[in-house]
């Protein structure tokens, strides 16, 4: 959200008997108890141990420094408050989705969490085949009665950071790099489209996509060219909405001492002083809420709800005004009041606003 030459299915399997365990945690066979003498009391049978959550991270890896470390810091958070132990993967191709999620219903995880929408037809063939255990799917619908769906209004959050982007624009031209070229992403983009027009009306939006692959979400190189090219035609912020991608919007931004902006976790230490906020899709609330307390059906996050929102800390502190930041505040009340309609691109197939 690194695309490798498949494996064959054998070492599949090596890879998937190897990782599957859980934070480290070794099993080791447990000794024959010994016989107990004929007067000895019966003891009561043990208590079976709750089941530990598992997470399938997607592809670009759980330290992508965008949606999938969100999703790891959410379980992590879990962890900690806990105490308790979960298992994980990392998925290296598309492959391997369903067999990593089946191995890990076959341990009898539960909930077992799918992050990203690419894994929804694994998370759904799996969870048909084990209706006594619980799974999860972040960024997308499967419509089944032991699944969790979590869901966001990325275009509420994008909203904000557009609106910003033209606050900020001196050339009164920003631009969009996408990642996979899929309607989620347009989401982003339109909502993005209608923040910076609505702080500025005669704002120009330039936008671009990084591909039509998974490969999309983990291209720096091709990330950076598209950013240039947006910043020759007179941008002088640019919103990257495109996973690993994105760090290479980042640099050039950096290196054309322009202004970026990040995605899904807090982005702003990455490369201070050039990036101006980042969009927050709090992946990490999705991940640990469903690993406190499973709850089948769908769950839709906004800007009222906490799962979007736009990123303010000392990285990014000189760069926002307060005549800035209090415009884009009184966005973001009227959008959770009503007053602001955001548009959907994913209801309408479309960009309408």
């Amino acid at each position: 959200m690194n695309m490798k030459l498949k494996p064959t299915l054998s070492l599949i399997s090596v890879v998937l008997a190897t990782a599957l365990v859980g934070c480290g945690k070794k099993e080791e066979a447990a000794p024959a108890p010994a016989a107990a003498p004929a007067s000895a009391p019966v003891a009561a049978a043990p208590v079976p141990a709750a089941p530990e959550p598992a997470i399938i991270f997607d592809m670009g890896g759980k330290f992508d420094k965008s949606f999938n470390q969100a999703a790891y810091d959410g379980m992590e958070l879990w962890k900690k408050e806990t105490g308790k132990t979960y298992l994980e993967f990392e998925i290296a191709n598309e492959s391997q989705r369903e067999q990593a999620i089946r191995r890990m219903a076959e341990r009898g995880a539960s909930p077992i969490i799918g992050i990203g929408f690419g894994q929804a037809e694994s998370i759904e063939k799996v969870a048909k085949d084990f209706p006594n255990l619980q799974f999860a799917i972040i960024d997308m619908v499967v419509n089944q009665p032991n699944v969790q769906s979590v869901v966001f209004k990325e275009q509420e959050g994008s909203f904000l950071v557009g609106a910003m982007a033209a606050l900020a624009s001196k050339s009164g031209k920003v631009g969009f790099v996408g990642g996979m070229d899929i309607p989620l992403i347009r989401k982003f983009q339109c909502g993005y489209e209608q923040g910076a027009k609505f702080a500025k009306p005669k704002t120009q939006v330039f936008a671009n996509m990084t591909g039509t692959t998974g490969a999309a979400w983990n291209d720096p190189a091709r990330g950076g060219e598209l950013a240039k090219a947006q910043f020759s035609k007179g941008a002088d912020v640019v919103f990257a909405a495109a996973g690993g991608t994105g760090m290479g919007v980042y640099q050039a931004a950096k290196d054309g001492k322009k202004l970026a902006i990040g995605v899904d976790s807090n982005q702003n230490h990455i490369q201070p002083g050039t990036m101006l906020t980042s969009m927050l899709k709090r992946v990490d609330v999705a991940v640990y809420n469903v690993a406190k307390g499973h709850t089948p059906g769908v769950s839709v996050l906004g800007l009222k709800e906490g799962g979007v929102d736009y990123a303010m800390d000392d990285n990014n502190a000189k760069l926002v005004t307060e005549d800035m930041k209090a415009k884009v505040e009184a966005a973001k009340a009227d959008i959770i009041s009503g007053k602001i309609k955001v548009a959907d691109y994913m209801a309408d197939n479309a960009c309408k606003y």
